[in-house]
């Protein structure tokens, strides 16, 4: 019998998780977000531009770029027969996510941390732009932290949110916005070429950062701490740049009683705990949030399903 759509949308979603907590990201010069980095790196440099065009081809390249990485997924999907898509696509969507590897390298930071400051220093620098040189111990772990936070939208429920609304083609094209904000999207000499890739990924992560946050409140809910992080959240759920990384942030610090800070840009949360006892909480809301959308997911596609079957529309 042939599954229907809704049966192999769940099957690929809970498989591709299973593939993530087995193999993370190889690291590979042809993993496909290394290829679509490299082609990144290839338009992405602003003096290629005068200034007077560099939104224009920050616009153009944008549309080129997540055409390009999307329709490989898109004509996959089109031409595969199904068992071949049921054993591929997990692959391919795994390819579009980072559960493991985000925890692996925030955990790298914590060990290296522990080697000393100055190796804390280093390997936090992989995980965020801020200026590492003086950070002390509990900056580093608040920086390598706060990257897991924000990451646990953007890396995770955001591309698993658009493949549950359409396919791999979904998560394929987030993946491409993404990565171009990832590369592009800073206020110093690439503001003009990366003005399209940070507001579009701004849109992109609108929704899903609030689901993000309604899932941690339920999870904290039922921790008992769902009070501590209301109140963080309407107090400093504003006060990172952005309209959607801040939420999760300030819920976060707020459940797990630590606080986050970027000095002279930020404090989110009160020092309830330190980092060092606290953090390990984030890693685990981290992880029951990311399985509890899957969850979600997979249930609200099988109830519509089963709508759709009901009314034989």
């Amino acid at each position: 019998m042939v599954p229907s759509a809704i049966e192999t949308g769940v099957t690929v979603l809970f498989a591709a998780l299973v593939v993530d907590r087995l193999i993370g990201d190889p690291h590979s010069p042809w993993h496909p977000v290394a290829l679509l980095g490299r082609f990144i790196g290839w338009w992405g440099k602003p003096h290629k531009y005068s200034p007077e065009i560099q939104r224009f081809a920050g616009v153009f390249f944008w549309l080129v770029t997540v055409l390009l990485f999307t329709l490989p997924f898109y004509y996959f999907t089109t031409i595969a027969p199904w068992y071949l898509y049921l054993v591929i696509a997990p692959l391919l969507l795994k390819c579009c996510f980072a559960w493991r590897s985000l925890e692996e390298h925030t955990y790298a930071v914590v060990t290296a941390l522990n080697a000393g400051v100055e190796d804390g220093r280093v390997q936090v620098k992989m995980l965020v732009s801020r200026d590492t040189t003086h950070l002390d111990r509990a900056q580093i772990l608040s920086a390598g932290y706060e990257s897991m936070t924000e990451n646990l939208t953007d890396s995770i429920i955001s591309p698993l949110f658009y493949f549950s609304l359409f396919g791999l083609s979904g998560a394929a094209f987030y993946r491409a916005a993404n990565t171009m904000d990832a590369m592009l999207g800073y206020r110093d000499e690439r503001i003009r070429l990366g003005w399209c890739s940070a507001r579009m990924d701004d849109a992109l992560n609108f929704v899903p950062a609030r689901l993000t946050v309604v899932l941690l409140l339920v999870y904290f809910a039922f921790i008992g701490t769902f009070s501590d992080a209301v109140q963080v959240l309407r107090r400093d759920g504003r006060q990172r740049p952005g309209f959607n990384g801040g939420i999760v942030m300030a819920v976060m610090a707020g459940g797990t009683g630590i606080q986050f800070v970027k000095s002279g840009v930020y404090t989110i949360g009160d020092e309830k705990r330190t980092l060092d006892d606290g953090g390990p909480d984030v890693m685990k809301a981290c992880r029951v949030v990311t399985i509890a959308f899957a969850v979600l997911a997979s249930g609200t596609l099988i109830l519509l399903g089963s709508l759709i079957n009901s009314t034989g529309i």
